[in-house]
């Protein structure tokens, strides 16, 4: 239902701010001969959630730091709500950013966070901040240095959705919290982009995150983006077919294999068609969204792995 409630407060937002959230031609960052992100092009719309996946050293906190202004580009073209990216005031007030460590200041105090953050952010909501500092429970006197993980990513949150920024980028912000930390760290982001009527963009390697809060996905491996689109739509184009081994091989060219396994009897393929698939003997399948990404992320790795027997078993039942 929050989820639901975002998209109808992003919605209804008025439309004179059409550019897209983040828009990327041929984006390349490189350090020394290491390549972080290659010739990577995106489109990602205003009023999206969108969720980055890839594996450690995929590229993507190289994507949101370039989104931050942060660092620049080697090479290519970055557009972040329709300017490109600088560590100035003016771009900075409209985004704002939770990084994993969920910086804050360890001796300040949590009011002292809320002060600092009023001086420094012209847009700087203190109703919005005093309101949800008290929702989380949190002592305004109690030193940043002695909050808990989950507390202090409640604290970051609330500092970067205080300013009210156009965009919020969070990079793996609840990686090293605890189930239920987790969990409220969650809810509290999914209320603030429906409160702020907010783009937000997520890196996290963890797919329940994504299924949970997300409406627009990137895949990032090997440092090139590897498949982005709506969430709904994606899932629209992917299926899971089962055939007897060596049957698969003789798929149509409008069916894109991502990810082929084999067992001694039968065969499984991943695949996207941007279309209807067209009639075939074989068992098909939707797949979830875990699935899509792993067959993405196997792919680009250049794995090519086998299916057990019982994996087999529960593909054909």
């Amino acid at each position: 239902m929050l989820r639901q409630t975002a998209i109808r407060r992003i919605d209804a937002m008025p439309q004179e701010n059409s550019y897209p959230a983040l828009q990327a031609e041929g984006l390349t960052k490189q350090y020394g001969k290491r390549l972080a992100l290659a010739d990577c092009n995106l489109n990602v719309p205003r009023g999206r959630v969108v969720g980055l996946v890839g594996p450690n050293g995929a590229g993507k906190s190289t994507l949101l730091n370039l989104a931050c202004g942060l660092i620049t580009p080697t090479a290519g073209t970055l557009r972040v709500l329709g300017s490109p990216p600088a560590a100035n005031a003016a771009h900075l007030a409209k985004v704002g950013f939770v990084a994993q460590d969920t910086p804050v200041y360890g001796t300040f105090t949590v009011a002292d966070h809320l002060r600092m953050g009023a001086k420094l952010n012209p847009s700087w909501d203190q109703s919005l901040a005093d309101r949800r500092i008290a929702q989380v429970g949190l002592n305004l006197k109690q030193k940043a240095g002695r909050l808990s993980g989950g507390q202090r990513a409640q604290l970051a949150l609330t500092i970067a959705a205080a300013k009210r920024p156009e965009l919020l980028i969070f990079d793996e912000p609840a990686a090293a919290l605890d189930p239920l930390a987790r969990d409220g760290f969650m809810q509290n982001l999914m209320e603030f982009v429906a409160e702020l009527g907010a783009s937000a963009i997520l890196s996290s390697h963890l797919l329940s995150d994504v299924e949970r809060v997300c409406d627009y996905l990137i895949v990032l491996c090997a440092s090139r983006v590897q498949v982005a689109g709506e969430v709904k739509d994606l899932l629209a184009q992917h299926y899971r077919l089962v055939a007897p081994r060596g049957e698969l091989d003789r798929l149509p060219a409008e069916v894109e294999v991502i990810r082929m396994q084999h067992t001694d009897q039968y065969s499984r393929a991943v695949v996207r068609v941007a279309g209807a698939l067209p009639r075939t003997p074989w068992s098909v399948e939707p797949v979830s969204l875990e699935e899509m990404v792993l067959s993405y992320m196997t792919r680009a790795a250049g794995v090519s792995a086998g299916l057990t027997d019982a994996m087999a078993g529960e593909a054909v039942r």
